[in-house]
């Protein structure tokens, strides 16, 4: 089903040959290799600079903060810089709040709408991190990593109290070295992973071998947290959070000991998903990925969704990193260069050869970094709708009501309707509805993402030119 049509009073621009949305490495990648092509290409971002979140505030960022933030972030710099050398049309500071079936993509910038026509589109919004509910994560002081490292890198902002990091996954390790180099005091680091299994290893050899710089890194990032003394706690399990108006202590499992910590500020992590909303508002084809437990969309090998003409780059398509990213969004532009006309058509061998080497040591991490079941699917007590404030065992009340479906819950708890629109709490209904029902996530289903994509007013609305 097509999405509704909302009466709009803002005016179209010209016609573009490409809009690329989200200015990160598959963005900025993608509409650089369109813009080689001849191709006319707008790109669309919601911050004031382009970078993405791994790269977020490259252009603006000082020595100090690069010692920091590290080699991988500052790589970035090139790319960001390949396009501001390039003449590319950037808007900045422009939130994407709807697209129609025919590719018009309806946009919020300086308080204003307007829509762009354009022939066809790359969707490159990324990443973002999987909803972590646990026992008291929606307490003041409680945080995710992402949003710790994005206070970093935006404005050097780091934590001015004792900090507890806590779940699975690169960005946790990645940070707390961050952190270490930035000078802030680390209380414990409670990883959630069971520890390296060497059977797995073991599997998977080939795999780490081909991908070995990954492993060194990871290596060498784990070297650095322990030889600073950090208190680090393996396979911990039954975390959560305690206070009344605000965090006071974390409690856990470790090595069958329970323990306790007190603390006034937590960021909780357990991997990365794919941003998913878009593709679905535009009701393209998605399967869930039981190795990377998540929605991601049905592709071809361009990139292409189920939609003639609208690609899909980078970790939304699937997590595999900055460098993936970037491949898959210069083969996105070679696709639309191509589609169009535009130039010798080109096969994009060299793109995929490269993203499937980075990608062989994809399975390990899925599997090494898998978050346990109880870390997804919590107790009933536990609130999953942080907007709406329902628990899990509300869901599971509906299940048992006959709902079968995210979009049944939500008529019956509004689950999913506030602000953040299911960000925070889709992947979680889905499994919880899956394990009560015993269906299958795929056939559970997903919300019905509606517009607007991203919260307007009506003033803005009607200032549309």
């Amino acid at each position: 089903m097509s999405n509704p049509a909302i009466p709009l009073t803002d005016a179209p621009s010209q016609v573009r040959d490409l809009v690329v949305i989200g200015a990160g490495p598959a963005g900025m990648a993608a509409a650089l290799a369109a813009q080689r092509r001849g191709l006319d290409v707008l790109l669309l971002d919601e911050q004031p600079q382009v970078g993405g979140q791994i790269y977020r505030s490259i252009t603006e960022t000082d020595g100090q903060r690069e010692r920091i933030l590290g080699a991988d972030y500052v790589y970035g710099k090139s790319l960001a810089e390949q396009v501001r050398a390039s003449g590319l049309t950037h808007w900045a500071g422009a939130s994407v709040w709807q697209i129609d079936p025919d590719k018009t993509v309806h946009v919020l910038r300086n308080d204003r709408t307007t829509r762009i026509e354009t022939r066809s589109l790359v969707i490159a919004t990324g990443a973002m991190e999987r909803p972590f509910p646990v026992p008291g994560w929606t307490l003041p002081g409680v945080m995710t990593a992402g949003a710790g490292q994005i206070l970093l890198k935006n404005a050097a902002v780091v934590p001015q109290v004792p900090v507890v990091l806590a779940g699975c996954g690169p960005l946790l390790y990645l940070l707390a070295a961050q952190y270490l180099r930035a000078g802030v005091d680390i209380r414990a680091v409670l990883d959630t992973s069971a520890g390296t299994d060497w059977r797995l290893a073991i599997r998977h050899a080939s795999s780490l071998l081909a991908g070995w710089g990954y492993v060194r890194k990871g290596l060498g990032l784990l070297r650095e947290i322990k030889s600073a003394g950090i208190p680090f706690f393996k396979d911990v399990g039954g975390l959560r959070i305690d206070g009344d108006d605000a965090v006071r202590q974390v409690g856990f499992i470790s090595a069958g000991r329970a323990q306790q910590i007190d603390c006034e500020l937590v960021l909780l992590h357990q991997g990365v998903v794919p941003n998913t909303q878009v593709s679905w508002s535009l009701r393209a084809e998605h399967r869930w990925d039981d190795e990377q437990l998540c929605w991601v969309p049905v592709l071809d090998g361009w990139g292409q969704t189920s939609l003639p003409g609208i690609y899909i780059a980078g970790d939304g398509a699937g997590i595999g990193g900055a460098l993936v990213a970037e491949l898959q969004g210069a083969l996105a532009g070679i696709a639309v260069a191509n589609s169009l006309g535009f130039g010798a058509s080109e096969d994009g061998a060299q793109q995929r050869a490269q993203i499937a080497q980075h990608l062989r040591i994809r399975p390990f991490l899925n599997q090494q970094y898998r978050p346990k079941d109880e870390f997804r699917i919590p107790a009933d007590e536990v609130v999953v709708c942080r907007c709406e404030e329902v628990t899990a065992g509300s869901i599971r009340e509906q299940v048992q009501l006959g709902c079968v479906g995210p979009n049944q819950t939500k008529s019956f708890s509004r689950c999913g309707m506030g602000p953040c629109q299911g960000r925070q709490c889709g992947l979680t209904v889905t499994e919880i509805i899956a394990r009560e029902a015993k269906l299958s996530p795929q056939d559970v289903g997903y919300y019905r993402i509606r517009p607007p994509l991203k919260s307007l007013s009506l003033a803005q609305l009607a200032a549309g030119v």
